[in-house]
């Protein structure tokens, strides 16, 4: 981005150009089947695309006002006709209405994959990309319309203020940038929105997830996908030692909780004779205990991890690449507070513009993590120590 000339405007419409090429824009519209001409004045799909961005990056300013500002940068990168007038709040909520909900939902798809390399720090583990699952919410509007689709936290008796939209979404360790994501109401539970993006994990990754998103179903999705796992066991959950490894940690074995009785104990017994179970039916796991010092003296954390040997990634480094998990909370926190805003419910007043929003936040918050990861990594620093509301404000 370095030889990009013009003001801060410019500058932030081109990191948005970059990550998000028009190209992966139009291909995502035509697959939703949005029309592409411009007629009779109306803003194009890729314009109003990159406008719905735009009022995510200035989300404190007008609809207007973020029109005026930005299209004349967007002239720069040939996205918009210098001879259009730039289009009234009015005519921006109509162009936004014709995208729909899904043409961003595709674009963020086309567009958001792994973006540190091989030199970037913080981002392996043994050759492995690390990854986390986290999930979050946003208020929208109160209005007839977003109550019915998204719903209210908590009950009638005491609910929240304003409708929510969960969002579940895996980001890379490294980068803290987005890379896969579900969107859906509040009455969606994480794990039910969890399930599609376990099973799409790459067979390079080492996902790390909390005890929230744990259940046999998960992990075997997940570890289907021949991605290394290390996950946060819940605390009711069985643990049986069938082998002590000479670090310390111990292999146990996961089992189906539908499987009972005899069938049971002869899975156990297979594992702690070293055969390998039907994935179906249970997994053979070696499990990495630890304490971490809090106000009450400590709390023991038990990991669960498809990575066996002890020389393939040592226990220390399991659990120091654990707290890497919350780069996934520093994710959430750069797209809620830094680029929404805090406290700041979104702009858009039915379920269509909600959804298409909610994916505009998520490739913003991509374009500008991706952007902190290409300059830390040519830095040779860690992009952690990078700011992203510096980035924001430069990009």
């Amino acid at each position: 981005m370095g030889g990009l000339a013009g003001g801060p405007d410019l500058v932030s419409l081109g990191v948005l150009v970059a990550a998000v090429p028009r190209f992966k824009v139009d291909e995502a519209a035509a697959v939703c089947g949005v029309a592409e001409a411009r007629r009779g004045g109306k803003l194009p799909p890729h314009v109003t695309a990159y406008l719905t961005m735009a009022l995510c990056l200035f989300a404190q300013e007008s609809a207007e006002e973020v029109a005026q500002k930005v299209t004349g940068s967007l002239s720069a990168f040939g996205v918009w006709d210098a001879a259009w007038t730039p289009p009234t709040s009015s005519g921006i909520t109509q162009a936004r209405m014709r995208l729909g909900r899904e043409v961003l939902r595709e674009t963020f798809y086309r567009v958001a994959e792994p973006v540190a390399a091989p030199s970037t720090r913080g981002a392996w583990l043994s050759g492995r990309r690390l990854v986390a699952i986290d999930g979050f919410d946003f208020d929208v509007p109160d209005t007839a319309e977003n109550a019915a689709e998204f719903g209210y936290a908590g009950n009638d008796r005491s609910r929240s203020a304003f409708p929510k939209v969960r969002v579940v979404a895996v980001s890379e360790c490294g980068s803290q940038a987005f890379i896969d994501a579900e969107v859906g109401p509040w009455a969606a539970s994480e794990k039910a929105m969890a399930a599609p993006l376990l099973a799409a994990l790459s067979s390079d990754w080492l996902l790390l997830a909390d005890r929230g998103f744990y259940s046999f179903a998960a992990y075997t999705a997940a570890a289907g996908t021949g991605a290394a796992l290390c996950w946060r066991a819940p605390t009711q959950l069985g643990l049986p030692v069938v082998k002590v490894l000479p670090d310390g940690t111990y292999l146990s074995v996961l089992i189906d909780p539908s499987i009972r009785g005899q069938h049971r104990e002869r899975l156990r017994a297979e594992a702690a004779s070293g055969a390998k179970p039907d994935p179906a039916a249970a997994h053979v796991v070696r499990i990495v205990e630890y304490e971490v010092p809090d106000r009450d003296g400590s709390e023991l954390i038990c990991l669960i991890t498809n990575v066996h040997d002890p020389a393939d990634v040592s226990a220390a480094d399991l659990a120091g690449c654990y707290q890497q998990r919350w780069e996934s909370e520093a994710a959430n926190g750069q797209l809620k507070t830094s680029l929404r805003g805090s406290g700041r419910v979104l702009r858009s007043r039915s379920p269509d513009l909600v959804l298409q929003e909610v994916w505009a936040y998520l490739l913003v918050q991509y374009a500008i993590s991706a952007l902190i990861c290409q300059a830390a990594t040519s830095a040779d620093i860690d992009p952690d120590r990078s700011s992203f509301v510096k980035a924001q404000s430069r990009s």
